[in-house]
Parts: structure tokens; C-alpha cells; sequence
């Protein structure tokens, strides 16, 4: 057969894409005759076509040699070129076929992509600019500068090309894509989400498309949606790992975390080097409880990029969560070499510092996260939390929440919805309820008395929980209400929308400024009537909350003009407590078998001031043989503890600690305690409820705030008001006094769990009844009822 005829036939078998007999008859051809040029490219072509690029540079290399004139081996192997990554060889190539003649398109498309890739993005927009002049309707060139202008970090230039590759081709995927991302980035979410719908519309089989339009609908908090949208996506594309990675941010987003899970490691087994899948698995895990599989995700990430700041912090959070706050504070520090200002990375430091008592350290972080960032909503409400332990200037706490409001609350006021407190006739007042605590956490002891309490005759309730793991408290405090709404996957725009719908008289805060605290609801007045209570004793600072719940001992009336909100005192006390357990009982005196007198705390290290330390010093100069037990994480937190104390006097041969604990390990604790001493300028308030129930009592020093008047509330409700001192002088005295007692200090503890019981403290019924006349009376004067409400609820 004559070589044309084996031309001709190989011919045939490439364009019907039969590549394997193509090239065996061009090889054919070739060993015939070695100069056949055109075999020789051809042979080129099919290896480009295989993905064989470095043997198609060599074969287009021959034919060019055999043949310098022909343009097409020119072109071909500028092309190979580009597909082999040699941009550079790529550029020489298209630039002299340009020298020759520069009306063709591709050649100026082929630079442009070459140039582009090479980090040439000045040259390259040129290069993409005449392929349009030469052909307006290449929609895929202008679409490719648009890309090129965003990379030089000019939004609006990106904008217009490709708003000009749509006018060319109205459609075009791409382009709808990549303009729907870019106006993403610029918060423009509305005008994003249409026109990725119109990508999706455009390519309803382009995972991409997909997955852009997910994405974009997780940032609207529609998780839902993007959901089924990204299933699309995964099915479609199965080893497309960024459909899988989106599709688990939104099932995360729902709340599905078992679903999310699966898909980040479906991610990770396509790409075991996917950071952000890894890292966000092992945010689910801790969600999960899952502790050791999520150290073992965030160390992959930060193996997988070394320099990943938020694995990192997850990871030193989860630390933190563990009680291991050395070495939380070790990646922190890491996490800060990296990126010094990092503003989460100085919050999560702030926070772990004022868990080892290292409250001034940290209180200074926080304030650098927040001039890093001043819109870090998380750190400036820590900040604020955290002076109630450092500062009893009622006035400077103020002050800084009304600039947490005119920082967070203020740009949400234009959006708030009016409503009138209305209520139709006969109908309950709705009562609603917002916490991420309702599960196994101290909030659950106050709210178990009040819920189940409740005149469900007179008031119907609502609970809003972002609970993340529901235990069996969870179970039990929703038996006590009329409807448990499950809104973890809300964002807070949302749930203010849902609570309108629900339409709730009074939405009641429990969380303030504490962690999983959702201010930003509150900011959008989520209802008509919206008040703050038992998170602890202070204010928000939003003018948005109407009031706050206190009692006659933690506010006199002199107090009111430190607090955003309206003071409304209950009638007998801020807290009502139930343990929930009946055991650990309350033991014998240990100073009767010990020989000596152990006076404790165990309240957070954050609450151990120096201005605390130096009252107790004074205690322990007078008591030479008192012992003290605190309670402090193991490690570095309890060393500086010890010497901080020894500075203050207290010799560290007389101090035990005990680590965080259990629940019935922690309330045993108390069988070695004598007697307890509060802190200040932030008293304990759980904490000593706790130890009272353990038959400890504690002596207070009643200080300036009303954080700081918290002891002198608990005693005060159970009779036992000579406990709190109003002065240094009369906390020591009487401390040494009831230190000297030990036949009262054991009658003390044999009676306090029987007083406590018999007190307003653990009374539901008549804590409820005084919430409840607290709510009439904030309805009545919000419906403008009564022109002159009674401070007092009662």
C-alpha cells in the first residue's frame, strides 16, 4: 500500500477518535519514511490528545524541523507547550508566530493564557484585549481577562469584562460564575445567588456551577438549599472534592454532623492534603465528642499547611475545652509567630490566659484582638465579660458595653422591625427562652425550678436552643415546655424572623455576652418585649434590651443608672437552685480528723485577684495552721498560682490543688473543705450554691458591683447574713471567728442543705410566681398600661 493511502487511512481512524490505530499507522508511516512531516505531527497531535505532552513536544519539535515554514507545527507546539506547564517556551513560540501576522485570535488567545500563567497579568489583559478586538464575540477571552483583572486585584475592571463576555454571549457559564463569585466577594450576596442561578440554569450539569451556587447560598444562610444543590453536585461528580467539601459545610450548617463527617473524609480520601477539610472534620468531631479524632484532623491540616492559623485554634480550643491550657497556649503562641495581629487567634489567647487566672494578661489580649479587628463581635463580648471579674467600677463596665453597641448593635437598627406589644384577647403571654445551654451545663440548675414552675394556665413557653450535643437534660427541661424549637442552624437574622413568626411577648436572654451568646438576635428586637437575665448580674449595653432581672440585695436602687437596661428586682432572689442530684451527701467536718481548718475555693482561677489574694493573706496571717485547696488546672496555671499567692504571703507548702473535674467529683471536693472564702470584685455565684449544698459555708466580702454582691444575695436568702462582710476587716474577723468555732462550723454544715431547701433559694414554685409577676409588670408598662410601674415585681 503507497504511504498516502496509510496517510489517508490513519487519517480516518484519528478524526473517528480510534487514537491507538491512528498512531500505530502513523508510526508506520513514519518508519517508512522518516521525513514524512505530516506523520510525524500527526503523531504529535494524538500524544496531545492522550495527554502525553513531553513526547508531543518531541514529535511537533521533528515535524517543525522537517518543515520550519509550516505554521501549523508552530502552533501546535506552543500549544503542547502550554499544556506541558513550559510557559515560557509557550510565550517565545506564540510572540514570533505574532511577529509574522497578528490578526489571528488563537494566537493571541494561546499568549494570553501562556503570559497569564506566568504571573504576567499586565501583558496578559493586553493579550486578552486584542484577542477581542479581533473577535468581539470571544466571550471566552473576555471571560479570561476578567479572571486576569481580578488576579491584579481590580474588582471593577473585573467586573466590566465580564459583564462584556455575557453581552457577547449571553449564558455563558463561566462568565456568570466568575461574576457571580466576584460580586460574592464584595458581600453583593443577592445579586450573587442570581446570577449563579442563572449559571446553574446555563450548565445544570457543571459541578462548578453547583458548587459556586452552594456556596454562596451557605453565606445567605439558606443551608438547605445549598444542601441539594451541592448533593446535585456530588452525584454528578463524585471525586469532585469541592462539591464534598461543600456539601459538609452545609450539612455542618443544618446541624447534621455525622452526614458532614462523611463527606470531609470522602474529601480527604480524594485529596489527603485538603487542609480545610481536614480542619473542619475536626471541628465536627469535637461537636461530637469525638476528642482524640479531632486533635488527630486538626494535625493534619496543620500538616497538610503548615501555616494554617485556624487549625491552630481549633486546636487550642479544644484544648482548652480539655483543660489543657498549657499547651493550648503553646499553639496560640504559634498561631501568633505566624500571624501577629491575627485578631481570633488573640481573642482565643485572651480567654485561655483568664482561665489560668492570668486575668490582666488577659484582658490585654483581648484588647489588642480588638483593635486588630474592632468588628470582632466575639472578642469585644469577651472583653466585656471579662472586666466583671477585673474591674468594680460599675460606670467603666458600662462604658464599654455602650461601645460594644455602637460598634455591633447600632448598623442593625435601621433593620428592626417595630411591634407594638399586643396581645389578643385571651390568649397566654408568650414567654421565649434563648440559650445554647439547655444540656448539661450549671444554667440547667436554675432553669429546671423555673420551667417546670411555670403557670402554663397563664403563660405559654417557647425554648430557642442552639444546643450542639442534647443529653438527657436536654430531655427533661423540654418536658417543661410548651414548644422546644430546635434553632442551632439559624442564623441570627433567621431566628429573629422565626421568634416575630412565633409571635413571642417576651424573649428572655440567658446567655449576655458569655460564650454561644447571640447579642446579634437581641440587637434585631426579636420581639417586643426582650429581657436579660441569669448568664450573670451586668448589662449588654444594647438599647435594644428593655430589661434586666435582678434582686434587692445584688441592686439597691442607687444602682439603677449603672445598667443600659431597666432594673426590675424580683422579690426574693436573682437565683433559684436544684442540683439535680441528691448525692454527694454532705459529710463530717474534715477539721475534726484533720487537726487543722481547710478553707477553700473553687471558683475559676480568673475570679483569684490580687485584690482577693491580699484579703485572704490577711486570713491566713491570723490563722497560722489554716490550710487552703483551690482548685486550678495542672501544669503551668498552678505554678504561677503558687507564686503569686507566696507574694501575697501564702506560703505554697499550705495550698492544694484540685484539677477541673466531674460533676460528683468536683461537689466531693467540698468533704475537705471547712469553710469556704469568696472572691472579689466577682463573687462566686454557682460555686457557692454548690458549696453550701455541700454543707460549706461561705464567708463574702459584699464589694461595689453587683457581681460583687452576689454572696451577700445567697446569704441573705438563707438567713445567714452576718456572713458578709462589708469591710477587710470583718471578712477576716470573720473568718477567723467561725475558723476558731469549729462546734458552730459543724453545725453549720449539718443544717445548711436542710436551710437551703427551706429557703427562697430552692423555692420553684415561688421563684416562678415572682418571674411571672416580673413579666406582667414589663408587658403592662411596655403596653403603657400604668404610667408609674413599681420597681418591685412583688
Amino acid at each position: 500500500m503507497q504511504i498516502e493511502d496509510l496517510f489517508q487511512r490513519a487519517h480516518e481512524r484519528h478524526l473517528a477518535g480510534d487514537l491507538a490505530s491512528a498512531r500505530e499507522t502513523y508510526s508506520r508511516i513514519v518508519d517508512l519514511d522518516p521525513s514524512h512531516s505530516d506523520a510525524v505531527f500527526r503523531l504529535g497531535v494524538v500524544d496531545v490528545q492522550e495527554g502525553r505532552y513531553q513526547e508531543a513536544i518531541a514529535w511537533l519539535t521533528r515535524a517543525f524541523d522537517l518543515k520550519p515554514g509550516d505554521r501549523r507545527y508552530r502552533e501546535a507546539l506552543g500549544q503542547a507547550f502550554a499544556l506541558a506547564h513550559r510557559y515560557e517556551e509557550a510565550t517565545s513560540i506564540y510572540r514570533g508566530l505574532l511577529d509574522e501576522d497578528d490578526a489571528d485570535p488563537d494566537l493571541w488567545f494561546g499568549l494570553g493564557s501562556a503570559l497569564q500563567a506566568q504571573g504576567a497579568l499586565h501583558e496578559a489583559a493586553s493579550a486578552w484585549e486584542a484577542v477581542s478586538q479581533r473577535d468581539p464575540r470571544r466571550a471566552d477571552a473576555l471571560n479570561n481577562l476578567g479572571n486576569c483583572c481580578r488576579l491584579r486585584n481590580e474588582p471593577a475592571l473585573a467586573q466590566s469584562a465580564y459583564e462584556r463576555a455575557l453581552a457577547a454571549q449571553p449564558g455563558n457559564a463561566d462568565a456568570l460564575t466568575n461574576l457571580g463569585t466576584l460580586l460574592q466577594a464584595q458581600g453583593r450576596h443577592e445579586q450573587a445567588q442570581g446570577l449563579l442561578r442563572e449559571a446553574v440554569a446555563a450548565a445544570p450539569g457543571s459541578p462548578a456551577a453547583l458548587v459556586n451556587l452552594g456556596a454562596v447560598l451557605i453565606e445567605c444562610e439558606n443551608p438547605q438549599e445549598a444542601a441539594d444543590v451541592l448533593a446535585r453536585a456530588v452525584a454528578i461528580a463524585p471525586a469532585f472534592a469541592p462539591a464534598a467539601f461543600n456539601y459538609g459545610n452545609a450539612l455542618h450548617a443544618l446541624g447534621h454532623g455525622r452526614e458532614a463527617q462523611t463527606q470531609y473524609r470522602r474529601v480527604l480520601e480524594i485529596e489527603p492534603g485538603h487542609a480545610e477539610a481536614a480542619n473542619n472534620l475536626g471541628n465536627v468531631c469535637r461537636e461530637l465528642g469525638e476528642h482524640k479524632a479531632a486533635m488527630e484532623a486538626f494535625e493534619t491540616a496543620i500538616q497538610a499547611r503548615p501555616d494554617f492559623v485556624d487549625a491552630y485554634n481549633n486546636a487550642a480550643n479544644l484544648l482548652r475545652a480539655l483543660g489543657r491550657q498549657d499547651a493550648a497556649c503553646v499553639l496560640l503562641r504559634k498561631a501568633l509567630a505566624l500571624a501577629p495581629t491575627h485578631s481570633a487567634t488573640l481573642n482565643n489567647l485572651g480567654n485561655v490566659l483568664k482561665d489560668r487566672g492570668e486575668l490582666e494578661d488577659g484582658i490585654v489580649c483581648l484588647r489588642q484582638a480588638l483593635a486588630s479587628d474592632p468588628g470582632n463581635l466575639t472578642a469585644h463580648s469577651n472583653l466585656l465579660y471579662a472586666l466583671s471579674f477585673q474591674s468594680s467600677d460599675a460606670a467603666a463596665i458600662l462604658a464599654e458595653a455602650r461601645r460594644w453597641a455602637a460598634q455591633h448593635e447600632m448598623p442593625l437598627r435601621a433593620s428592626r422591625v417595630a411591634q407594638a406589644p399586643v396581645r389578643a384577647s385571651g390568649r397566654r403571654l408568650r414567654i421565649g427562652y434563648v440559650s445554647a445551654d439547655f444540656r448539661e451545663h450549671c444554667q440547667a440548675f436554675f432553669m429546671m425550678p423555673l420551667l417546670s414552675n411555670h403557670d402554663r394556665t397563664r403563660f405559654e413557653i417557647h425554648a430557642y436552643s442552639s444546643v450542639v450535643r442534647p443529653d438527657t437534660i436536654t430531655t427533661r427541661l423540654a418536658t417543661h415546655v410548651d414548644v422546644w424549637h430546635d434553632v442551632r442552624p439559624l442564623g441570627d437574622a433567621a431566628l429573629a424572623e422565626k421568634i416575630r413568626a412565633d409571635g413571642i411577648d417576651i424573649l428572655v436572654d440567658l446567655a449576655m455576652h458569655m460564650a454561644d451568646g447571640r447579642p446579634l438576635l437581641f440587637a434585631r428586637q426579636a420581639a417586643p418585649v426582650q429581657v436579660a437575665w441569669l448568664a450573670y448580674p451586668g448589662t449588654t449595653g444594647l438599647d435594644a434590651m428593655n430589661y434586666r432581672l435582678t434582686d434587692p440585695y445584688l441592686d439597691p436602687s442607687s444602682h439603677d443608672s449603672q445598667y443600659s437596661e431597666r432594673s426590675i428586682r424580683l422579690p426574693d432572689t436573682f437565683w433559684c437552685y436544684d442540683p439535680l442530684a441528691v448525692e454527694p451527701a454532705v459529710n463530717g467536718l474534715p477539721a475534726e480528723s484533720a487537726g487543722y481548718v481547710t478553707l477553700g475555693s473553687l471558683n475559676n482561677p480568673c475570679k483569684l485577684t490580687d485584690a482577693t489574694l491580699d484579703l485572704w493573706a490577711a486570713v491566713f496571717a491570723a490563722l497560722p495552721d489554716a490550710r487552703l485547696l483551690l482548685m486550678a488546672p495542672q501544669g503551668d496555671a498552678r505554678e504561677r498560682l503558687a507564686a503569686r499567692l507566696a507574694r501575697h504571703g501564702i506560703d505554697r507548702a499550705r495550698v492544694r490543688f484540685a484539677a477541673f473535674q466531674p460533676r460528683d467529683a468536683y461537689l466531693r471536693t467540698y468533704h475537705e473543705i471547712d469553710l469556704a472564702l469568696d472572691t472579689l470584685p466577682y463573687n462566686g455565684h454557682t460555686t457557692s450554691l454548690d458549696a453550701m449544698w455541700m454543707g460549706v459555708p461561705v464567708v463574702t466580702r459584699v464589694g461595689a458591683t453587683c457581681a460583687g454582691r452576689a454572696g451577700l444575695s445567697q446569704l441573705a436568702n438563707l438567713g445567714l447574713d452576718e456572713l458578709a462582710a462589708f469591710s477587710d476587716d470583718a471578712f477576716v474577723r470573720t473568718v477567723v471567728e467561725l475558723s476558731n468555732d469549729l462546734p458552730r462550723l459543724a453545725g453549720l454544715r449539718a443544717s445548711l442543705r436542710a436551710r437551703m431547701e427551706a429557703s427562697p433559694l430552692m423555692d420553684g414554685v415561688r421563684f416562678a410566681r415572682g418571674m411571672e409577676a416580673a413579666y406582667e409588670t414589663m408587658w403592662r408598662e411596655q403596653r403603657g398600661a400604668v404610667t408609674d410601674a413599681p420597681e418591685s415585681a412583688s
